[in-house]
């Protein structure tokens, strides 16, 4: 008998329909996947650091990653993941509105694995999505997690 991992996802964003997108998206998916879902920065260290409502949350394979966000901004949390020595080795993708030069720069310069701008065309929102699942989870070899 064949056990099929489920793969976890953290996906921090506090646009509620960008969450519905990504959640359709997924649904349709041929890998298995677990969608955890935290609407900014701060939320999404206490998710990653298991900390008081998280403390049982799974650890993700990836994380997709907005840099405009709420209370803590994505790049403040990509820092600090990226410092974080239980952390750092889990893939960042940055998924966000913004195409300004600087702001994948300093993605990139944090240690960002890769860098996305969200389309508008709600067809090639969920085909990024779906490019994204099959690459991270079918092409590449991820680091084990704990």
């Amino acid at each position: 008998m064949t056990i099929l991992r489920v793969f976890q996802i953290l996906l921090v964003e506090d646009n509620p329909g960008y969450v519905r997108l990504t959640e359709e998206a997924l649904k349709e998916s041929t890998v298995p996947n677990n969608l955890s879902v935290v609407p900014d920065g701060v939320e999404a260290l206490a998710f990653l650091r298991r900390k008081g409502k998280y403390a049982q949350a799974p650890r993700p394979d990836i994380i997709l990653l907005d840099l405009n966000l709420p209370r803590k901004h994505g790049k403040d949390v990509l820092a600090e993941i990226k410092n974080d020595n239980d952390l750092k080795r889990i893939p960042i993708i940055v998924l966000t509105v913004s195409s300004a030069e600087q702001d994948i720069l300093t993605s990139y310069n944090l240690h960002a694995n890769c860098y996305i701008v969200k389309p508008n065309d709600l067809d090639r929102f969920i085909a990024v999505i779906r490019s994204i699942v099959d690459f991270w989870f079918m092409v590449v070899n991820l680091p084990p997690g704990d």
